[in-house]
């Protein structure tokens, strides 16, 4: 069983308005070469489910995204991501659900366990409910007869996922302390595409010892797709840090895309190496400490 794509087999499996997950959190192991990739494509009206960082920056400013679902749109460090900023300021993003990120956890898990919906007591108190009618409230069957929220499944079409290590069957592995909830995105989706910094064969994955690192199940990987350094600007531990250099001038140029378009987003990934100073020099950005 060979599940090894390129970008190209890849973007062909996608279609417009797909409602597509972009696992990672913030600017944090992103598939930032997929993103990339989606963005030189024709592909549109998507509506896009994320702990957003760049991946959904970018997305807006290409102009793709029909319906963004999501917890928050942050690079870490620079708290507010400046081209998901200006398409919510200039009215650019029509259609949106913001959640509370355990109400957006919630959803995905209910899609990966293939159930309607999932109570929770998150929401009340917020405005959340007021701003998304489509979430209803049920009344607990039991004595206690709690109101409670139903947090509707959000069902993907495809999940993007950046990890560690990956093999051809798709057996994958994260190594650093943020898997959060990539193995909900893989479970909710119909096929999931993971984008890896190295395809090994599977005895390098390390057997029983590793296996607590593969996090979802090698039956819900479509595609993997070798990409080193294919999270960059995030970080992608331990192989590297986020680039807050890059992170900054991404930020800065929100007014002139165009320029930072031509230079970062319509090149191949070893143009893109090239343009931020090469592979090396991605795998040397020291991780943060908090």
């Amino acid at each position: 069983m060979n599940k090894v794509h390129t970008l190209d087999q890849f973007i062909a499996q996608l279609e417009d308005g797909m409602t597509i997950g972009i696992g990672g959190w913030g600017a944090r192991r992103k598939p930032m070469d997929l993103v990339r990739a989606i963005c030189r494509s024709p592909l549109k009206d998507l509506t896009i489910v994320s702990y957003g960082g760049p991946d959904v920056g970018l997305l807006c400013s290409e102009g793709k995204i029909k319906e963004l679902v999501f917890g928050f749109v942050s690079l870490d460090l620079i708290p507010l991501e400046a081209h998901f900023r200006q398409a919510r300021q200039n009215g650019n993003l029509k259609n949106i659900t913001e959640l509370d990120e355990g109400m957006l956890q919630w959803g995905l898990r209910a899609a990966a366990m293939r159930l309607p919906f999932l109570p929770t007591k998150i929401g009340f108190g917020t405005d959340i409910l007021k701003h998304n009618s489509h979430i209803k409230t049920i009344t607990s069957p039991y004595s206690d007869k709690q109101e409670l929220v139903a947090m509707p499944a959000i069902p993907l079409d495809a999940a993007l996922i950046h990890v560690n290590k990956a093999d051809k069957k798709g057996n994958t592995q994260i190594f650093g302390p943020d898997p959060f909830f990539d193995d909900l995105f893989a479970r909710a989706a119909t096929n999931t595409f993971v984008s890896s910094e190295k395809i090994v064969d599977t005895d390098q994955l390390g057997g029983e010892q590793m296996a607590i690192f593969n996090r979802f199940e090698r039956n819900f990987v479509t595609g993997v797709i070798e990409c080193p350094g294919g999270a960059h600007p995030t970080s992608c531990a331990p192989d590297y840090g986020f680039d807050l250099e890059h992170l900054k001038n991404y930020s800065a140029q929100v007014e002139n895309y165009a320029e930072y378009k031509k230079d970062f987003i319509d090149v191949n990934p070893s143009a893109y190496h090239e343009a931020v100073g090469g592979l090396q020099k991605i795998l040397s950005i020291s991780l943060p400490r908090f």
